[in-house]
């Protein structure tokens, strides 16, 4: 963008002004990394200026002298060896500048490889509505020049071709999605072809039976309870996807837990398509934070299970400990007034003075909803803790 700004301003210039100042030849170059160019700088007769005053720049920084070549009194020549791929995708800036630094014209240099073949097409459908598609680059990835890349998509035996329009790229991966207009029983052709000014290239095609790919959003209203006094254990709650509840199909889910201070997470594979499931071998007196994510099989007798959801947000819950909460309630003993625990009774009061609006009611729900926060990053707890303090 901003080499074509550039050259913009240089054409307006030009064409304001009753006679041209300079001109660079060759415009708008595209060429492969480990090229040679010479390029041209021929100033305008009427000026009298003498070529050997002029220099040359390639993105901002002046090149050496030693790669000029005197043509004659209006031409000088620059002459460039096994050049680097384009440091941006608008093309690299190279100008001729008068003796005084003002800028006499410029050029375009585009300088890459054409594109590979892209690879790991897959998509998916989410609830059977929509469907999104992503692929990674192929060969090296970079082309150092801009490179169109156009996700099509037919059905297999009738269809006509289409383009897919509403496209992202999140670190070299790149993913397109259609919205609408989706057919459920009849497979699609899928491929993505890549294009630049120096070649194209384009992936394998893909077959893609809709009811084959299709993931849902996580399970809702997700729920985290004690089992009575029991210190092992908790139980998890959650309803199916509401939006698969018109579609003959059987979930089967997953749950994760982990203690509150720890990333490892713990996997429970076999629950199968219950939407309540028991935790047991728990600590006592501990918070573990839960979630659960979905797996569509048999979407109107498919027989290929679907893709896991996204897990849903976690719900955190402690296991009891009788013999924590008594010392809790236990006066301090002299001395103990800065003890880990004082310390947070302290701060977790303040927080309920901060969050529940004059409510007095103390319950376990409420703790845990305080450990949730507890999550939050740092700078954040630290705000709210001064203002509790003031």
């Amino acid at each position: 963008m901003f080499c074509f700004m550039f050259l913009l301003l240089l054409v307006t210039h030009m064409l304001l002004s009753s006679t041209y100042v300079a001109v660079v030849s060759p415009q708008d170059a595209v060429l492969h990394i480990g090229s040679s160019l010479t390029a041209t700088c021929t100033l305008s007769p009427e000026l009298g200026l003498h070529a050997s005053t002029a220099y040359w720049t390639l993105n901002g920084v002046r090149l050496s002298s030693d790669t000029y070549s005197l043509v004659s009194s209006n031409v000088l020549s620059v002459t460039l060896h096994s050049l680097n791929g384009s440091r941006q995708q608008s093309g690299d800036n190279l100008v001729c500048h008068g003796a005084d630094g003002s800028i006499l014209d410029g050029s375009c240099l585009y300088v890459g490889m054409a594109p590979e073949k892209p690879v790991n097409l897959t998509c998916w459908s989410h609830n059977t509505k929509d469907l999104s598609c992503k692929w990674s680059l192929g060969g090296q990835g970079e082309t150092h020049i801009r490179t169109k890349y156009t996700l099509k998509y037919k059905l297999r035996w009738h269809g006509k071709e289409k383009e897919c329009e509403n496209y992202s790229t999140v670190r070299q991966e790149y993913s397109c999605y259609i919205p609408s207009n989706i057919a459920l029983f009849t497979p699609y052709e899928i491929w993505v072809e890549a294009t630049n000014q120096l070649g194209s290239a384009t992936s394998d095609i893909t077959s893609v039976d809709i009811l084959d790919v299709v993931t849902t959003d996580p399970p809702g209203n997700v729920q985290v309870s004690r089992v009575g006094n029991l210190e092992d254990q908790l139980t998890v709650r959650w309803a199916s996807p509401p939006e698969l509840k018109d579609i003959l199909f059987q979930a089967k889910y997953q749950i994760r837990y982990r203690l509150e201070d720890s990333a490892d997470w713990k996997v429970v594979d076999d629950v199968g398509n219950l939407t309540a499931c028991r935790l047991a071998g728990l600590k006592p007196g501990t918070v573990y934070f839960v979630q659960v994510r979905c797996n569509p099989v048999g979407i109107f007798g498919s027989k290929k299970p679907g893709i896991w959801s996204d897990w849903s947000h976690p719900t955190a819950a402690s296991t009891p400990n009788s013999e924590r909460l008594q010392r809790a309630s236990c006066s301090p003993r002299p001395g103990e007034q800065n003890t880990p625990l004082r310390r947070e009774l302290k701060q977790f009061f303040g927080w309920v003075r901060k969050h529940t609006h004059g409510c007095s009611g103390m319950s376990i729900k409420l703790y845990d909803q305080w450990r949730v926060w507890l999550q939050k990053p740092h700078k954040t707890r630290n705000q709210i803790q001064q203002d509790n303090n003031s």
